[in-house]
């Protein structure tokens, strides 16, 4: 009896202590969606106005200066997208970390371009196309489906294909580019993607995905290569190991863009396929701002006037640019054609 008496009373003590023990709730407050240049305040607040020892701030894992209980963050350095930020509140005898997180908009809209057709050349309506880009007086082009992967020299004029391999059928082919006189080219879903010889078409390596999810589009500014995954990230990888060394993620005023596909670095400018959309990005490469947007509409018209395609299959992908005549090449996934176009700015 005498130690049930004990252990009640130690209950009762351990209740009336827990009772009267100070109560902290946290609230982490941000602007949830804010503008590209904008500089934002993050405060943390205590429900109750308990004391608060100290207080660290942290975006995306790395820290950054408060004053008190606030810090601001200047978003031209973080760049767009979702980020995170946490709090670690140190209070007595213990700490907390806070979390919650903001987008980052582009903080104006894209310029609009239409287009016109120049002139056409004849396109192997049977080449998938995933890549493609004009070097040395010849268009190079990957094209995909498993089986049916290959990567080919093409006389621009004729359609004519001087040069051919074959990807195993296990892979499916992807993006490309060629940079340093080699010919870089990915697969789809395999993480892996592989370097040609320019001249003799033979696989000399191969390279692995590491950060990025999957092989979509390829090109080169002249010191790394630049890759899609299908989301709205961009990578830039390092020429000599192939790591993805940093990204940006794609944004508008009023929404973040993702399937990115097939690519071409034109004058310091990336222009990029969204997958299914008849329209091509101009993106910024170090914002990730989509600066224009050129509409192709009439492009799919036209080439829908000689050809049935598959929907949302037989889609627009392919661009190429001849720098030294200044002329932009675009087509499709089982065009007859391919179109030499201008832009005419809205």
């Amino acid at each position: 009896m005498k130690t049930y008496k004990n252990l009640l009373i130690l209950t009762l003590v351990s209740f009336l202590f827990s009772s009267c023990e100070t109560k902290y709730k946290f609230n982490l407050i941000v602007d949830k969606k804010t503008a590209f240049k904008k500089t934002i305040t993050a405060i943390l607040k205590e429900k109750n106005n308990n004391p608060i020892d100290s207080i660290q701030f942290f975006v995306n894992g790395k820290h950054i200066k408060n004053n008190k209980n606030t810090a601001s963050i200047n978003t031209s350095k973080i760049g767009l997208g979702k980020h995170l930020i946490s709090a670690l509140v140190f209070y007595p005898g213990k700490t907390k970390k806070v979390n919650t997180s903001f987008e980052v908009f582009a903080n104006k809209a894209p310029k609009t371009y239409n287009c016109k057709i120049v002139n056409t050349f004849p396109h192997d309506t049977k080449a998938y196309t995933q890549g493609l880009e004009f070097y040395n007086g010849y268009l190079y082009e990957t094209t995909g489906r498993r089986g049916e992967s290959s990567l080919r020299k093409v006389e621009l004029k004729t359609g004519k294909i001087l040069q051919q391999v074959a990807l195993e059928s296990k892979y499916f082919g992807e993006g490309m580019t060629i940079f340093n006189n080699k010919i870089y080219w990915l697969t789809w879903e395999n993480k892996k993607g592989f370097i040609y010889n320019i001249k003799t078409f033979k696989q000399e390596g191969e390279f692995a995905y590491h950060k990025s999810k999957e092989g979509w589009g390829l090109t080169h500014n002249n010191s790394e290569l630049i890759k899609t995954d299908g989301s709205n990230k961009i990578w830039f990888l390092d020429p000599t190991t192939l790591y993805e060394k940093r990204s940006i993620q794609v944004y508008t005023n009023k929404y973040p863009l993702d399937k990115l596909n097939e690519m071409e670095y034109i004058n310091n400018k990336i222009y990029v396929n969204k997958w299914q959309q008849k329209a091509i990005l101009i993106v910024h490469p170090e914002t990730g701002v989509v600066e224009s947007v050129i509409n192709l509409k009439n492009i799919e018209a036209e080439i829908k006037k000689t050809q049935t395609l598959k929907d949302q299959d037989e889609v627009l992908n392919g661009i190429a640019y001849d720098k030294e005549n200044n002329r932009l090449f675009v087509t499709g996934k089982h065009w007859s054609k391919i179109f030499e176009i201008e832009l005419i700015k809205n």
